[in-house]
């Protein structure tokens, strides 16, 4: 079947969608959590025009990192994203399990997936945050929240609990290297392990440039 990306695009780079957007939730970050979803469909079974249709409109509607309603916000993209699917073609029986995996995403939201395509939409956008675009996509929010690149006392944590409110470094052990672990699908907690000790080693390096 096709997708018509084409439609996708147009929704989100419409005025409404992209003004809402971050450099690190912008359309390039869109593609590649489409992407990621194609790898894991070629390994698992689901509905495949649900998953890619909620991997297009996961981030339809993007709040910062220190928005006091951050959690709420893939619940708000799904209410945003059912609404634009109702105005197209789209199967009227399926909107619900991609409001779902919309849902489902986000790993500040909790909510737990329930549908096979919920899992792999779920583990598509958290692979993106993980290896080489993983970092880049880190110190991009940590320079927009004004985050310092790490404690200068105990950069890696060694010796208190990371605290990523206040250093950029320290988000790498609050949530990033626990990502591989809440993986769903066996082929992206595989690429999710690999991405990760790419991150161990920047880290590594890091720590042989600073002390």
């Amino acid at each position: 079947m096709s997708f018509r990306p084409i439609d996708f695009k147009r929704f989100l780079t419409s005025p409404e969608t992209a003004g809402q957007m971050d450099n690190a939730h912008d359309l390039a970050h869109i593609k590649r959590v489409v992407k990621n979803a194609e790898l894991i469909l070629k390994t698992e079974k689901a509905d495949t025009e649900i998953v890619i249709t909620a991997a297009w409109l996961h981030d339809c509607l993007i709040l910062p990192k220190n928005h006091p309603d951050r959690k709420k916000a893939s619940i708000l993209a799904a209410v945003k994203a059912s609404r634009f699917l109702k105005s197209t073609s789209f199967p009227d029986i399926k909107i619900k399990d991609v409001a779902h995996a919309i849902e489902a995403h986000s790993y500040s939201a909790g909510i737990q997936a329930q549908t096979k395509e919920a899992c792999i939409v779920q583990d598509a956008d958290r692979l993106d945050a993980l290896g080489a675009i993983g970092i880049a996509r880190c110190f991009l929010i940590g320079g927009s929240m004004n985050r310092a690149l790490y404690n200068p006392t105990d950069p890696f944590c060694t010796e208190r609990d990371p605290d990523d409110t206040k250093w950029n470094i320290d988000h790498f052990y609050e949530k990033l290297l626990k990502l591989p672990q809440t993986m769903n699908t066996q082929s992206a907690k595989k690429e999710a392990l690999r991405r990760a000790d790419f991150m161990k080693g920047y880290l590594e390096r890091l720590r042989e440039e600073i002390e």
